[in-house]
């Protein structure tokens, strides 16, 4: 007797979006938050292109444009960079600037509206997997049993832990302090100061929040070591110490810290066990990729879970999330690493920032690092052929509508511009669609239900076999 397909460990954005993914398919997730209420502040502050186009490709993104301020402004590698390059491979070239508190209370909304269930005050301190199942032991003594359990449960996260999973990776060598608060001195006088400060610390700033709230981050004096979170007199002397002024900050809503160091899981899966998110990987939160990641992660992995819950999944299906997504969160970490060297203090850091500044005036360069740090450049071992294997596909018109809305059901898309292809035997997990404009420059292309492209052609057996591979065998007739 299973009380769900899958738990779901983790209430944030990579949860959220892994158990919509899921009742996309029929099944029946359970999310378990520990909390026993959203904290209500936000570590992030926005959406790279690759999650604004997962948003599009689920319905979402109304929603999100309607809370969220567009930005197509230089200076998110690092604070590297005088423009936001031209000719992106999206149709949707901007940042959206959101907070994360906004974007967990739109993803629950979209969770709830599938009929997601959601207990909130529910910590994990136990599992036990057999070949069947995995029972999870909660501290009120409950205990629940499912076909699968995934760990969304941030950087500490209990479900790698209790699994056994090693956390490779590089320690922390400065640490940072954050906080939202209220200040006490006109935004016009902090300006002037921010700007020249950041001339030579670009790990210094405040930021308008609205509701006359304002992030603020300063480097710390050192490592804390127990990472406990800053009193709000620290953040006055290192606000002082580094500006001049501690702008009469007052009242705040939330003090942390965080480190650079990067550490990710050996192994995204462990048996009926898989992580996602930040449980898989930490880095510093340099470039605003860590959401973004997660949902990421959740946006590959919901599918593949569901054909392997379902009985549909070729073999191997499953174990692709592994070896897709673990080399992206490597990346990321690498690129993470790189622009805090790009951000000391030191002389030799200093004259590479000031070289690679020089080379981002380059349109090559600038979309090069910006596509890297939107994931728009992921590319999957999807097989050799096409340059377009791999690689999501953006939103193109269709006959009939617009690509992304095609895919808001969460199945597996064939493009077809022959009108001679079919997926007889597929139609429960692949829609076919006409193409109408002069793009993608193919016959037609079959994508998975995250869009990413995995058959380019016009020959049908060709595309039977990547059904087969992708989308297991056809129902029987």
């Amino acid at each position: 007797m299973f009380d769900a397909d899958v738990l779901v460990i983790g209430g944030g954005p990579t949860g959220l979006t892994l158990a919509s993914e899921l009742r996309l398919w029929g099944l029946t997730p359970l999310v378990l938050e520990k909390a026993a209420e959203p904290s209500g502040h936000s570590r992030a502050l926005g959406l790279h292109v690759r999650s604004i186009e997962v948003m599009d490709q689920r319905g979402l993104l109304d929603r999100f444009l309607a809370r969220g301020k567009q930005h197509r402004v230089g200076g998110f590698f690092a604070g590297l960079g005088t423009h936001w390059p031209e000719d992106l491979d999206t149709a949707h070239s901007y940042v959206l600037g959101i907070p994360q508190n906004v974007t967990e209370e739109l993803l629950e909304e979209h969770a709830l509206d599938r009929g997601v269930e959601i207990r909130r005050g529910r910590e994990l301190v136990g599992l036990v997997q057999d070949g069947e199942g995995v029972t999870a032991e909660l501290a009120d003594g409950t205990r629940l049993r499912a076909r699968w359990l995934v760990g969304c449960d941030g950087g500490r996260s209990t479900v790698r832990s209790l699994t056994g999973i090693g956390f490779p990776g590089l320690p922390a060598r400065h640490e940072t302090l954050i906080a939202e608060v209220r200040i006490g001195v006109p935004w016009e006088e902090v300006v002037p100061v921010m700007t020249e400060v950041r001339k030579t610390q670009t790990r210094y700033g405040l930021m308008p929040l609205g509701d006359g709230l304002y992030r603020v981050v300063v480097p710390a004096e050192g490592l804390s070591g127990d990472r406990s979170a800053p009193t709000l007199d620290e953040l006055r002397e290192r606000l002082t110490a580094v500006g001049g002024s501690d702008f009469g900050v007052h009242e705040p809503r939330w003090l942390s810290r965080f480190g650079d160091g990067t550490r990710q899981a050996e192994r995204y899966r462990e048996g009926r066990v898989l992580l996602a998110g930040d449980a898989a990987h930490i880095h510093p939160p340099t470039g605003g990729q860590g959401l973004n990641l997660g949902v990421q992660d959740a946006f590959n992995l919901g599918w593949k879970l569901a054909a392997e819950v379902l009985g549909w999944a070729p073999d191997g299906l499953l174990d692709t999330y592994h070896s897709e997504r673990h080399p992206v969160g490597a990346a990321v970490l690498d690129n993470t690493r790189a622009q805090m060297e790009l951000m000391s203090q030191e002389p030799g850091a200093r004259a590479v920032r000031r070289l690679l500044a020089e080379l981002m005036d380059f349109d090559e360069v600038n979309r090069f690092l910006i596509g890297k740090l939107t994931a728009i450049d992921v590319r999957y071992d999807c097989g050799e052929g096409h340059p377009m294997l791999g690689r999501r596909l953006k939103d193109v018109p269709l006959k009939e509508g617009r690509l992304y809305e095609a895919a808001r059901a969460g199945r597996g898309i064939l493009l077809d511009r022959t009108g001679t292809l079919a997926v007889t035997g597929w139609e429960d997990r692949v829609v076919r669609v006409t193409g109408a404009g002069e793009e993608p420059d193919v016959p037609a292309a079959l994508l998975r239900p995250d869009g990413h492209v995995v058959w380019v052609g016009d020959d049908p057996a060709g595309l039977r076999e990547g059904l087969e591979r992708w989308f297991g065998a056809p129902a029987a007739s």
